[in-house]
């Protein structure tokens, strides 16, 4: 009995070139990138995905083991396409990062930093607290399998060995950076209504009793009033959030 074996070299090429592509995004995936989570288990994560995904694309990698030459070239390609693909999936947390950096500057409470546990450095207090419970969410809700099928997908609109469209790069890129502003502020947008209202009154207060020290007044009285609008405006915060996260993963998994 012969065991064929002459086909491992070529299968273990397309390996490689699957895990270069989803490596690169896991290590910038939301959720799995992040620098608290230890890189054995992000590396067994891009393991596990490259092994289920490998059936399903083996085909679209030709892999020609008597020219070795273009396989470098293919290898950065895939980087580059699993560096695009976790780039868009990290940017639409920087919206959370905006709307926290905004909110914290209506309280009064800009100045207050902490470590953030998803980047390792110092970040607005309130803007941590949106970022670990929106990439809690994506978890809690399985939205993080819009971003498996969006790698799936990618093999469609960045096929192997073709070269990548700048100008569909760019566009993406720029949507995806101009959408997470756009969210960031909208999230944020009653707490810019309440900073104009409160600091309107201040001011005619301020005018009405000038012998009034008005910020040891105001300044503690924002701080409670803005977490009371919180409370109550959180949830449809999130809920504005996800909704924002599913359109994003939809550009890059157009099928789903």
């Amino acid at each position: 009995m012969r065991i064929d074996v002459s086909f491992l070299p070529a299968l273990a090429a397309v390996f490689l070139l699957v895990f270069a592509r989803i490596g690169t995004m896991v290590m910038l995936m939301p959720g799995l990138g992040e620098v608290n989570v230890p890189v054995r288990i992000r590396l067994g994560i891009a393991l596990a995905l490259t092994l289920i995904l490998l059936p399903l694309h083996r085909n679209a990698y030709q892999v020609n083991l008597e020219n070795l030459a273009p396989l470098p070239v293919l290898l950065v390609h895939e980087i580059l396409v699993g560096l695009i693909l976790g780039a868009t999936a990290r940017v639409t947390i920087s919206a959370l990062t905006v709307a926290g950096s905004v909110i914290a500057q209506q309280l009064g409470l800009g100045f207050v930093t902490a470590v953030d546990p998803t980047q390792g450095q110092q970040g607005i207090v309130v803007g941590n607290l949106l970022t670990i419970l929106g990439i809690t969410l994506l978890f809690a809700t399985d939205l993080h399998h819009l971003v498996i099928a969006a790698l799936t997908e990618s093999y469609t609109i960045f096929k192997p060995g073709e070269p990548i469209s700048s100008g569909d790069v760019a566009t993406l890129a720029t949507k995806a950076f101009a959408l997470a502003f756009k969210i960031g502020v909208q999230l944020s947008a009653p707490f810019l209504v309440f900073g104009m209202v409160f600091n309107l009154g201040l001011g005619v207060l301020a005018r009405l009793m000038p012998q009034m020290q008005v910020y040891f007044v105001g300044a503690p009285l924002s701080i409670l009033l803005g977490f009371l609008i919180l409370v109550a405006v959180i949830a449809t915060m999130m809920g504005t959030f996800l909704d924002y996260f599913v359109v994003i993963m939809h550009e890059l998994a157009p099928r789903r």
